[in-house]
Formats: structure tokens, sequence, C-alpha cells
């Protein structure tokens, strides 16, 4: 059985419309996250403040992932309220160049359906035992990076919305 969690804001989207309504901001976000196995969830603890946590990151069939161990306080906070930001992991800190900072906002939703785990343990090759497991629902998508050692650019994407770029010297 799946715990009640708050919902706020926004509409979200799956992965799967995200990718479609903005492919070449998806297809970056995607290989950023690939770049690195770890990357830094924030949720909400109970009294409101953030919680930062690592995080392995998964976008298997059209959905972005999020699996925890057991009761771990980073999924005990999104079973409570499901808001998260996700940040990939900036490398090696040498500058944004290249594909910049990707974050990503939304809710995550946790999915208890033996079938559903038993096909992601296997489509990401995790170990045997019990885990949560979050599909998320994404309601805000940003990429920063810098253009030709000049501008800082932002693009931002929220469900039903194109993609915004803003250029900045």
């Amino acid at each position: 059985m799946t715990r009640a969690t708050r919902t706020t804001g926004t509409a979200g989207a799956g992965w799967a419309a995200f990718a479609a309504a903005a492919p070449g901001l998806a297809k970056t976000v995607e290989e950023r996250f690939a770049a690195h196995r770890h990357h830094v969830l924030a949720t909400l603890r109970k009294d409101g403040s953030p919680r930062t946590s690592g995080l392995e990151v998964r976008i298997v069939h059209g959905e972005l992932w999020l699996g925890m161990m057991p009761d771990s306080l980073k999924a005990r906070d999104l079973l409570r309220d499901a808001r998260f930001a996700l940040q990939a992991n900036p490398g090696d800190g040498t500058g944004m160049g290249g594909s910049g900072d990707v974050r990503i906002a939304g809710r995550a939703h946790e999915v208890t359906d033996p079938a559903v785990h038993g096909a992601y343990r296997e489509e990401v090759e995790a170990p045997e035992g019990p885990f949560h497991l979050f599909r998320t629902e994404l309601t805000e998508v940003v990429r920063t990076y810098v253009e030709d050692d000049t501008y800082l650019v932002v693009e931002a994407w929220r469900p039903g919305e194109p993609v915004r770029s803003v250029k900045r010297t």
C-alpha cells in the first residue's frame, strides 16, 4: 500500500512527456545524469527544512526513477511530502562549459507494485532486497551553461510551456 503524499503547485509531467515536448533539452539532461552515477536530491524534512542526499538516478522506459534504501530519511521525506529537487553531479568542477548544469524539480510518487519493482530491478541490475521506488512527475527542468565564454544561458521547461531561453552577459 502506498502512503499518502501531499501534492501542491503546478501539474507535472512524466519524463516521456518532457522528452516529447523538449527533445533537445531532454537529451542533454539525460546525458548529464548518465555521465555520473551519483547526484544530489533535495527533499523536505518534517519541519519543512531542506535535506540533501546522494542518489542514483535512472531513466528507464520513459520514466525518471528514484530508488532508495528502505526507511531512508529521504524516502520518509518523500512519503510525507512528494516535492523534490534533483541536481546533476557537476563533475570535476572545472566550470559550466559543455553541457552545463542541470536541475529538475517535481514530485515523487512511490510505486509498490511487485511487478514494477521486479522489472526495475532487472533493468538496472539492482541487488536483491527491499527498496523504495519512486516514479517522478516533473514540474520544471533547468539547464544553465556558458556560451562562447561570454553568455550565461538559462534554458527552462515547465509542463505545457515551450522551452524558454535567457542569455545574460
